[in-house]
């Protein structure tokens, strides 16, 4: 709208009013700007840094977590041949006796019996009654004419629910039903068809029996038995092929039987020594007091301060995480705390380990050392450094928590100041309108000027002329 204000009534310099504008609007807007954006800035990285903190605790207590699960000390479970028996750790128990020597003489089956062939899985087997027999009770199998077929027959069976299970299987030869039970001889069954009647044929289900009779029956494929094994010379019967009961805080898997061959269990070297783990726990930790104390950098002697300086989350985490050498690990044993095993707490927040209270405590009780430490089975008693240390999480990221509340706290005041800007971005768009507006009449008030200017100097010129 404005190029130039009109030619000075005195002189012929012009004025470019756009740029004085501009100008003016540029010395206004940029002080108050600064300032709003210093202040984002700042926010921002305290935002950051608090967001990068709270990470932090929760990687390190994920990653604690992941390296803290009871079999750190142990090593892994080894069999000498997979292929007759398999090793793993029972849940909340610790592996005792071992090596162990074993035989696998008997592996436990489930009964299985099938049916002479049909054409098809949709052909009549007959109505009536026919009575299934399990260590769970007796069940009455009913086929009337909606169910009068093989599929029928199946359906019912596992309908009843009695530990059996009824299949379908088809091959070149036709179409077969085949019942199977559970592992173990006390997991037997017997199928029983309708009596025949004193007059005329036995009913058709009778082809089901089992066992056979002479009114029909089905095969026996495989009979229910137990599993046996010997272990250091004990022999032991199970009604499963998985024994959580022949060595101490090891689950056996039977996998094959082979008679007069000797297979060993024993657990290999532990993936780390209770040193190796205090000593990690040690670094991710010091690697998370140094992030939080450069963060809290009070910036005395010329140096800078850290985004997070004297915010009182921050120090609340801080004191939090000072007191993990002397929280409670374990509630019971001789050694319930960091401290007691040598991890003490440097001047500047950090852990150390006196080596030799940590070595006194391996030498009296190494047992107990780990299981305070890392228990197989925590509890409110026994938290372990894993427990502990998420205690402190879940407390520091309660949504009342400091960290929490301060977080809120800075998302607020990052809303108002982008609303400052806004604010800002009005009023200098308010201003500069008023500007270009007050130099648009400045600029017609000179052009009035300008012409009367010119008439006074014509009536001079007029004037002066007429003396001559």
């Amino acid at each position: 709208m404005l190029s130039s204000i009109s030619n000075l009534v005195s002189g012929q310099s012009g004025i470019n009013s756009a740029q004085l504008v501009a100008d003016l609007v540029a010395a206004t807007r940029e002080p108050r700007e600064v300032t709003i954006q210093q202040k984002q800035q700042l926010n921002s990285a305290r935002i950051s840094a608090l967001a990068s903190a709270s990470s932090s605790l929760g990687t390190f207590s994920e990653a604690l977590s992941t390296i803290l699960d009871g079999r750190r000390f142990t090593g892994n479970l080894v069999s000498s041949d997979g292929g007759v028996a398999t090793a793993s750790f029972i849940d909340g128990q610790t592996p005792k006796g071992l090596p162990v020597t074993m035989e696998v003489k008997q592996l436990a089956s489930e009964q299985r019996v099938i049916s002479k062939n049909y054409t098809a899985a949709t052909d009549a087997v007959g109505q009536g009654t026919l009575k299934l027999t399990t260590s769970s009770g007796a069940f009455n199998i009913v086929i009337g004419t909606g169910n009068d077929s093989l599929i029928g027959l199946r359906d019912a069976i596992n309908d009843a629910d009695a530990g059996v299970t009824a299949n379908i299987v088809t091959d070149n030869r036709g179409t077969r039903l085949v019942v199977e039970g559970k592992e173990g001889a006390n997991q037997s069954f017997t199928l029983v068809g309708p009596a025949k009647p004193f007059f005329g044929a036995a009913s058709k289900l009778n082809d089901f029996n089992y066992p056979a009779n002479s009114n029909g029956g089905m095969t026996l494929v495989a009979p229910a038995s137990d599993s046996i094994i010997v272990v250091d010379g004990i022999e032991l019967v199970n009604s499963s092929n998985t024994i959580d009961n022949a060595v101490e805080g090891v689950r056996l898997d039977l996998l094959s039987a082979k008679p007069g061959t000797k297979i060993t269990i024993s657990s290999d070297t532990p993936a780390a020594t209770t040193r190796d783990l205090v000593s990690e726990f040690i670094d991710a930790f010091n690697t998370l007091k140094n992030g939080l104390n450069t963060a809290t950098a009070p910036g005395i002697e010329g140096a800078t301060a850290g985004p997070l300086a004297g915010n009182s989350a921050i120090r609340d985490m801080a004191q939090r995480l000072g007191r993990m050498s002397s929280t409670i690990l374990s509630a019971d044993g001789p050694y319930r705390t960091l401290a007691d095993i040598g991890v003490r707490t440097a001047r500047d927040g950090t852990l150390e380990l006196d080596s030799a209270t940590f070595d006194r405590a391996m030498a009296a009780n190494p047992e107990a050392v780990a299981q305070m430490l890392d228990p197989i089975e925590p509890d409110a008693n026994h938290r372990g450094l894993a427990g502990t240390l998420e205690d402190v999480k879940s407390a520091l990221q309660d949504k009342n928590s400091p960290l929490s509340l301060a977080k809120t706290r800075f998302e607020q005041v990052n809303k108002q100041l982008a609303e400052l800007r806004e604010k800002l971005d009005d009023d200098i768009e308010r201003y500069e309108a008023n500007l270009q507006q007050t130099f648009a009449n400045m600029d017609r008030q000179l052009a009035v000027l300008r012409q009367t200017q010119q008439y006074v100097e014509q009536q001079v010129s007029i004037w002066n002329n007429s003396d001559n």
